[in-house]
């Protein structure tokens, strides 16, 4: 079973910039594709990006395109949610997780499974 582990969160101030990460250990996730969700008090967790096996193809909520980068380091099982820009609404804690096999929507909740503990991420005004 694989254990996923944010770091990175901090309190910043509107266009500043953060870089999370998510430390992958019990086995590699090489073989799967990774998301970053968000869940800011008292809102559902929502779909950030997501990014593919090899990394080649990314995937971004329209809220964080253009602002957010996912990468991933397979060789040190880490993925990464560059995020620049910051706006207050990106006040959230933020998730990774590992892809599902199976499901069809990368968007969903449902779609993914061995969630971190989640990092929190405050961006005043």
């Amino acid at each position: 079973q694989v254990q996923l582990v944010e770091s990175g969160g901090g309190l910043v101030q509107a266009g500043d910039s953060l870089r999370l990460s998510c430390a992958a250990s019990g086995r590699t996730v090489s073989n799967n594709a990774m998301g970053w969700f968000r869940q800011a008090p008292g809102k559902e967790r929502e779909f950030v990006a997501r990014i593919s096996r090899s990394g080649l193809i990314t995937t971004y909520a329209d809220s964080v395109k253009g602002r957010f980068a996912i990468s991933r380091d397979n060789a040190k099982n880490t993925v990464y949610l560059q995020m620049n820009s910051l706006k207050p609404e990106d006040t959230a804690v933020y998730y990774c997780a590992t892809d599902r096999p199976g499901m069809s929507s990368i968007y969903h909740t449902a779609s993914y499974e061995n969630w971190g503990q989640g990092t929190q991420v405050t961006v005043s005004s």
